[in-house]
């Protein structure tokens, strides 16, 4: 048997009323499955009205209601509120001969019910939260198997609404998993340093870009962007300062490329720079700028003076037949002849060569 804690009014009614609204059930839609049950009882105790409430602060709610027609009523005429205090079944033969009933408006005006019968509804932890009941014009009893059914009936609904919130909660952690799992995705595919994407986000991204050529895409340019002497400023300045450098150096790359484009830490101090829709002339315009923008933007500052950074660069096209490994020979390959020329420049595929 479950007994109530030791708690004052106040203080159990607000548990009582807590533990109801955990199962969030007051004002949803009607349920064919409370439903079902309000018939069962009417069938099984041949009375006129069924139905399932729940005692909220200032209100009974019904749930489910068979010959009743309205949707709730005040708690201060409801006999259900007086029904949750008591254990089990609570049944009135006759309404008109119980003092706490006589004079109720619900008794002694519409619907003048005259018999009623109410299963408690309780929470795991043993709070009332309403009633399973079976109410008529007429005084008279329950026999004993319609007493047993009525509360085997009302455990059903107490299983049924045990199972919901058993739903709800794998619902929320279903939704809280693949929010994770996006995150963790998201977190797998960025470089931590500089956020933006790493390698293997680029490469899946860079074949994405492949693929939409080939289904009639205009073609993209492809640009290896490496910063010039940067082990110098680790070996001058420190690490932490390179790192400085680095990020400054994608904030300043978001400024000069499109949104659309996808920009890539490739390793260490080289970054990759995805153009769709745009030539390989086209692409060197954007180096001009990212070129012109370094020469006027400090990568770093410090009380001595500001540091100015150059860049090495190589582009691409991508093609229909263009693979990973074939656009980072030749990219390598221009980047390579510019740091040979003496870097701070910009190399470029020449378009249509194979």
């Amino acid at each position: 048997m479950t007994h109530r804690p030791t708690l004052d009014a106040d203080d159990y009614e607000t548990r009582r009323l807590k533990a109801l609204a955990d199962y969030q059930i007051l004002d949803t839609q009607r349920d064919d499955a409370f439903d079902e049950i309000v018939e069962a009882v009417s069938l099984i105790c041949d009375t006129p009205i069924a139905v399932v409430n729940f005692i909220d602060r200032d209100r009974q709610w019904f749930k489910s209601e068979k010959g009743l027609g309205v949707q709730e009523t005040p708690r201060d005429i409801s006999i259900c509120a007086h029904a949750i205090l008591q254990p089990g079944v609570f049944v009135v033969p006759d309404t008109t001969q119980d003092a706490r009933f006589a004079n109720n408006p619900l008794v002694t005006g519409e619907p003048h019910l005259r018999f009623y019968a109410g299963a408690l509804l309780k929470s795991k932890d043993g709070y009332p939260l309403g009633t399973l009941c079976a109410l008529d014009y007429e005084p008279r009893e329950l026999t004993q198997r319609q007493h047993f059914a009525l509360q085997a009936l009302a455990n059903q609904v107490m299983a049924h609404m045990e199972l919901m919130r058993s739903h709800r909660i794998q619902e929320a952690l279903i939704r809280e998993l693949q929010t994770t799992r996006q995150e963790l995705e998201e977190l797998s595919s960025i470089d931590s340093l500089t956020g933006s994407l790493n390698r293997r986000a680029f490469e899946e991204r860079f074949q994405q870009e492949v693929a939409m050529i080939q289904r009639g895409a205009p073609s993209g340019a492809l640009m290896l962007i490496d910063l010039d002497n940067f082990k110098n400023i680790n070996d001058t300045y420190g690490h932490q300062s390179g790192d400085h450098v680095m990020v400054r150096f994608i904030e300043l790359c978001r400024r000069v490329f499109r949104q659309y484009d996808v920009i890539c830490r490739w390793g260490g101090d080289e970054f990759m720079v995805m153009l769709p829709r745009t030539s390989p002339s086209e692409a060197t315009h954007v180096a001009s700028r990212l070129h012109q923008q370094l020469a006027v933007t400090p990568m770093l500052i410090n009380s001595a003076n500001s540091l100015y950074c150059t860049v090495s660069i190589g582009i691409c096209a991508i093609t229909n037949t263009s693979t990973m490994d074939t656009c980072l020979s030749m990219t390598d390959a221009l980047l390579y002849q510019v740091k040979k020329e003496g870097r701070n420049s910009t190399a470029v595929e020449i378009e249509g060569a194979s």
